[in-house]
């Protein structure tokens, strides 16, 4: 009895796991995953399969981490109104490290490999001399862009605290919840508004 229920459950955890490769959604995709992991442990348990035992009890939690994270960002996207900040459930997704003064972080024309939140410090876009303060977004239209260039260059004008985000992690995310593209198209379009502004002034109009 104990070896076919064991083999049953074989059997699902095998099936589940399968099925998670061929899914192109994430949040049902990890959900298969972990459902494939329980029942491979209990399999592994059974069976006195030690290897087995470790490998997917270790990753259960992993699975857990990945599936909340998922489901967290699914929430905010599609409850984020059309004026909230894209790095108010974007943050969480990136990586922190820190930046000396002076140093450049890119320069035109450079090839386009992540997006940047400021948290702390100065950043400057060299060729506006515009200097960037705690808060904003930068690197997004490079991302973005056809031939993925960058338009300007950005040095540190004083150490620094940001958040990075690559091009492959913003498609990952885009693939979870396609609803992300909105945002990023707000981001963008109110970006190359101002850019337009500045490079073609409105004259005043006397009266």
């Amino acid at each position: 009895m104990t070896e076919t229920l064991a083999t049953l459950l074989g059997l699902i955890g095998a099936a589940l796991m399968l099925a998670s490769y061929l899914m192109k959604s994430m949040l049902p995709l990890r959900v298969a995953a972990l459902s494939a992991c329980c029942f491979l442990v209990a399999y592994g348990a059974l069976k006195s399969a030690l290897p087995t035992l470790l490998l997917y009890g270790a990753l259960v939690p992993i699975n857990v981490k990945k599936t909340l994270q998922i489901r967290k960002l699914v929430k905010a996207i599609e409850n984020a109104r059309a004026d909230t900040p894209v790095s108010e459930w974007l943050l969480p997704h990136m990586h922190r490290r820190t930046v000396a003064a002076g140093t450049v972080l890119w320069r035109k024309d450079d090839v386009a490999t992540e997006m940047l939140y400021l948290d702390a410090g100065t950043l400057r876009l060299v060729e506006y001399d515009e200097t960037l303060r705690p808060g904003v977004l930068v690197g997004e239209i490079g991302l973005f862009a056809p031939d993925r260039h960058r338009t300007l260059t950005l040095e540190a004008t004083s150490d620094c605290v940001v958040y990075s985000l690559t091009a492959e992690e913003m498609a990952l995310l885009y693939y979870q919840n396609p609803k992300l593209g909105f945002h990023v198209m707000r981001l963008i379009v109110a970006r190359l508004m101002r850019d337009v502004q500045r490079s073609h002034p409105v004259a005043p109009v006397e009266a």
